[in-house]
């Protein structure tokens, strides 16, 4: 391609007539354009308009940042349940990314974020999305549960499990003593609700219907304390458990417990949550709690255990 003083000409044709046929005028495309060439151009400006704004309306997240995908269940958006007791804390949604931990994201404020999610480390994974306050001041004693409760009043040690906010609060004598995360049942599983009673104690229960995820061993139910028997014979205990951020049992009540975590899957390397061992001698007391030989056993005048509320609600995307 060669200059020829009004544009540019291919060079070495074979004829005169396929070389004007060829000749490329730029000076009139650019230059002077034809009313037919700016209708292409108008055209094009508006397909490309159009093709941006599909992507952002018909599929933000191709466009914003990842987040968890509802219909993945590898993935989890925690985001997406909500929580009455977090109505008046700023909080924004984190996709965890690789290499990325609630030890690496937070420091010594983990263990605060991890109950604020109610989720334990094993289930903090690249893919989720978890929640994290825009100030941690607002979470460190972060509790759904109210610090005194009138019920409770005339009991040295009470149980109140609010499926809503999945929590737990263990009382005496009406006021709180300590609370932790609870994982309930799920829809067509549900916690059973009411008032029931810690009937017995197992501190190496086990479940006799499921299995861990490699189906190598009965799931462990470390600390587990009794509390209802329904009619098909179906016991329903509070145990040690893995702790996802969501409701996710079939029926039984979960808390933390990462030595479990620890002697089953390997991991953490150095458990710290044991809401589960700390709720089970609270319930069982000093003293035969010193006697426990790991045995089932029935405990005389257990506490009594209140379960009120339904399952969190979930929504179709995450509000923040």
């Amino acid at each position: 391609m060669i200059p020829d003083g009004s544009g540019f000409r291919l060079n070495r044709l074979p004829d005169h007539a396929t070389e004007i046929a060829m000749k490329w005028d730029f000076t009139t495309v650019w230059g002077r354009p034809t009313s037919g060439l700016w209708l292409h151009r108008i055209i094009f400006v508006i397909l490309g308009i159009a093709i941006v704004v599909a992507t952002v309306v018909v599929d933000p997240e191709s466009t914003g940042d990842p987040a968890a995908s509802p219909e993945d269940r590898a993935k989890e958006d925690l985001s997406r349940y909500a929580y009455p007791s977090m109505e008046n804390i700023r909080w924004k949604a984190h996709f965890v990314r690789p290499q990325e931990s609630l030890e690496r994201l937070f420091g010594k404020n983990w263990v605060a974020v991890a109950r604020f999610n109610r989720i334990d480390r094993r289930h903090t994974y690249p893919g989720m999305t978890i929640k994290i306050p825009e100030n941690m001041e607002d979470i460190q004693d972060y509790t759904p549960m109210t610090a005194t409760y009138e019920k409770a009043r005339e009991h040295p040690r009470y149980i109140l499990l609010n499926v809503t906010e999945q929590w737990l609060g263990a009382y005496e004598y009406g006021r709180l003593a300590f609370s932790m995360p609870a994982a309930t049942g799920i829809e067509g599983h549900l916690t059973p609700t009411g008032l029931f009673r810690a009937e017995a104690y197992h501190r190496r229960h086990t479940s006799s219907l499921y299995k861990t995820h490699k189906g190598d061993a009965q799931y462990p139910m470390d600390y587990a304390i009794l509390f209802h028997l329904d009619k098909e014979k179906v016991s329903y205990w509070i145990h040690a458990r893995d702790l996802p951020g969501r409701p996710v049992s079939h029926g039984c009540v979960g808390v933390f417990d990462e030595a479990m975590q620890h002697r089953v899957y390997g991991v953490p390397d150095k458990p710290v949550l044991a809401d589960a061992k700390k709720l089970y001698a609270w319930v069982i007391g000093d003293l035969l709690y010193a006697e426990d030989d790991g045995t089932q056993k029935l405990l005389p005048d257990g506490p009594p255990l209140e379960i009120t509320g339904e399952l969190p609600t979930r929504l179709p995307r995450s509000p923040r």
